[in-house]
């Protein structure tokens, strides 16, 4: 690879999209579309301007922004938002993921495609683009409206979904096959993996972030969390799963720590240079020979993507119990592709199992769409009352029905779905753990301790094995405490899932001594050392474990935690709160003294944080920013009254530049309408937000005052944004 066309290469790319993507935001279109433009514009196929030296330059590239891109959605993912997204989100996104997988394979097959080809083409034709939804509810002020809210969840949810997608199409591609056991296997890996994964990041990454937080300055938070995402994506592929994957991981794992917000703002940069460089390399795909030669697929596929993702997209709404008005609304939003129809298609061109002429296709599809989503958008609320114009009466009916029971099977939902993770998330976690740890010794303990300790080796192999499980055990086989929810109406078998944690708790003991001796003794064995440890060590470890599990769930919702203060209590119901202030708060730059917070919340300001620099006790002649985030000490019930105001959030797309302010001036004639007024009485700056400088009157400057009557001859000068001055002149 030479280096000094690697360079230059790079410095053409970024050059002309810097022209077009300019270009699109002057158009007002979004700025992914000005990257693929400009990718189009680069590549060989335009023979009008220099074309890059060496493609497999912008590969390179390209890799790293796939590997920014994903880490950057994990920020913006993290766990508890899944969670939090709850059923109507999950079951929605998997019905839009399996219907229009389907339907892209049948259409594949239509287009007469092979099998490989149609199921990679499901999977590009079954995820909504984040990036453009986000940015047309932005535009349009959408985005506190509750059909908006429903569709970011889903769009979480499929982001997830993309990700398990990409590891089984992969799985697939390798082995030229759909194979049930295949399949099974994969996402039993990919399961196994991602649990160990999040349990070990969320138990050590905030533990140590904590540790280190007087060094973690921009540079540091920069150079620790990409080394953090590279590694992790490294560490995916050892395991045999993509980089892609890992930094998905590491970015969820992160968004869950309080340097969330700062992790994304110091990697900003880093996923906007090398992310428009992956979506120029999409554009360099474009030909337009092929284009010409398959329009009506491009026409056919467009037409599948639009229609299939409003009618899933719906039909899953409505299934999970919302109105037909949400339902419509959410389905029109969603009916686009985007960046993970790239990355899928990357994917396939990498494992050398998809038709090139498959890439500039899908490209073609997610231009049209892209273009047509503000417009659908826009469309989805007539849809909705044309719908219930000439929907019959009993249809209307029997959805209100389905909607008003599905909201009380919901709420019975919700109390099964946490009887269940009370005592099922034990059951899993830890099994997984011993698993993990019984592959660990089977792998890399046992040819160890073999090689190096001679006829001991079975019994200091059993004995470290047991050791290391034990806590785990015990932790396995812990009662799962009582809740009103096991005795509100539900019987759970408790006895049975104790009878079943109790079957797999000896089952591991007994998996290590029977790495040692044989079957008949390692049951034997599990059975006595599972009774010793369990009445001997049980209260010992017990206490441990606790503590453990209470650092992991502290870790986990450390973000919350911080911002709600419910975690630091003070004194009595007292709590230090970190609050980070949004752009519409309402005392927004008022300095403290001004800001009202101690007589209408009753909370005390206690230090501003803004950047990485710290103001403890700050004075009254302070100013509050947005952005900064702020420590309290209140109540619980003055924090929750708090946090709304100051985190409040502008409706309208924070990118988007304000025309300028500029100096301008118009001549009065004798017949202006500003002749014997003043500027106050014309009402210039109420009417036009302009105001008035100075005036010129026979060769000097008058400056403006409220005494200023104009004359004709003067030359007002004034200042304002152009179009205002235009309109005024």
């Amino acid at each position: 690879m030479s280096i000094e066309s690697l360079i230059f290469d790079l410095a053409f790319i970024l050059l002309l999209g810097a022209v077009v993507t300019v270009l699109f935001k002057w158009l007002r279109q979004p700025v992914v579309l000005g990257y693929i433009v400009a990718g189009f514009l680069a590549s060989p196929n335009f023979t009008y301007l220099p074309s890059v030296t060496t493609e497999e330059n912008i590969e390179f590239w390209a890799q790293i922004g796939i590997v920014a891109l994903l880490f950057s959605l994990g920020l913006e993912f993290s766990f508890k938002k899944l969670m939090r997204s709850g059923g109507s989100a999950v079951v929605t996104a998997l019905i839009i993921v399996i219907g229009m997988m389907g339907v892209g394979f049948a259409t594949g097959k239509l287009l007469h495609f092979n099998n490989i080809n149609s199921l990679f083409l499901g999977g590009m034709l079954s995820m909504s683009s984040t990036t453009i939804i986000i940015k047309a509810f932005t535009d349009m002020g959408l985005r506190q409206q509750k059909f908006a809210t429903l569709v970011l969840a889903v769009l979480i949810v499929e982001d997830l979904f993309a990700v398990v997608m990409m590891v089984l199409l992969s799985s697939i591609a390798l082995n030229n096959s759909v194979e049930g056991g295949e399949m099974l296997w994969s996402i039993s890996k990919l399961a196994f993996f991602l649990i160990i994964w999040f349990i070990v990041g969320v138990f050590m990454l905030p533990t140590i972030l904590r540790s280190i937080r007087r060094y973690l300055n921009g540079e540091t938070l920069l150079v620790v969390s990409m080394g953090l995402c590279l590694g992790m994506a490294v560490f995916s592929v050892y395991c045999g799963f993509s980089l892609a994957l890992g930094a998905f991981v590491m970015g969820s794992i992160l968004a869950g720590t309080i340097y969330a917000e700062k992790i994304e703002h110091v990697v900003e940069p880093i996923k906007n240079l090398f992310g428009s460089v992956f979506f120029i390399s999409v554009g360099m795909m474009v030909k337009p020979d092929i284009l010409a030669h398959y329009w009506l697929p491009i026409l056919i596929l467009s037409l599948v993507v639009i229609v299939g993702m409003i009618v899933f997209g719906s039909a899953g709404m409505l299934i999970t119990g919302q109105s037909l008005r949400i339902a419509v609304r959410s389905g029109f939003s969603l009916t686009q592709i985007g960046e993970f129809a790239f990355i899928i298609a990357t994917l396939g061109l990498s494992l050398h199992v998809l038709e090139p002429n498959i890439y500039p296709i899908v490209v073609a599809v997610s231009v049209i769409t892209t273009f047509t989503t503000p417009y659908f958008i826009r469309l989805s609320a007539p849809a909705c009352d044309l719908i219930e114009r000439f929907l019959p009466e009993r249809f209307r009916f029997l959805i209100d029905r389905y909607n008003s029971e599905g909201q009380k099977e919901e709420a019975a939902g919700h109390r099964w779905f946490i009887i269940l993770r009370r005592h099922l998330w034990r059951t899993a976690v830890y099994t997984i753990i011993l698993i993990a740890i019984g592959l660990c010794i089977s792998l890399y303990a046992e040819p160890w301790i073999y090689a190096h300790c001679g006829r001991w080796s079975d019994i200091i192999l059993v004995a470290s094995g047991i050791a290391v499980m034990s806590p785990f055990i015990i932790a396995l086989t812990m009662p799962v405490r009582a809740s009103k929810h096991d005795t509100d109406g539900h019987n759970i078998p408790r006895t049975v899932l104790m009878v079943f944690r109790y079957i797999i708790a000896v089952s591991a003991i007994a998996f290590i001594v029977g790495e040692a001796f044989s079957a008949t003794t390692a049951f034997i064995t599990a059975m006595a050392i599972s009774i010793v440890v369990l009445v001997v060590l049980y209260r010992y470890i017990a206490l441990r474990l606790r503590r453990i599990e209470n650092t992991f769930f502290d870790n986990l919702n450390e973000r919350e935690l911080r911002r709600s203060g419910k975690n630091n209590t003070v004194v009595s119901d007292l709590h230090l709160a970190y609050i980070t202030i949004g752009p519409a708060c309402p005392f927004a730059g008022e300095r403290l003294m001004n800001s009202n917070l101690r007589k209408q919340y009753g909370v005390n300001v206690v230090s501003i944080q803004r950047d990485f620099r710290t103001i403890p006790i700050p004075n009254g002649q302070r100013r509050i920013y947005p952005g900064d985030v702020i420590g309290v000490i209140g109540t619980d019930a003055q924090i929750a009254a708090l946090l709304p105001i100051a985190e409040a959030q502008l409706t309208a797309e924070a990118d988007i530049v304000p025309d300028e302010v500029t100096l301008s001036s118009i001549l009065l004639s004798f017949n202006s309408p500003l002749i014997n007024h003043t500027p106050s009485s014309a009402s210039i700056r109420d009417k036009y937000n302009v105001i008035v400088v100075a005036v010129n009157r026979n060769g000097e400057f008058i400056d403006s005052n409220p005494n200023l009557v104009f004359a004709p001859g003067d030359i007002v000068w004034l200042a304002g944004a152009a179009r205002d001055i235009s309109r005024l002149k």
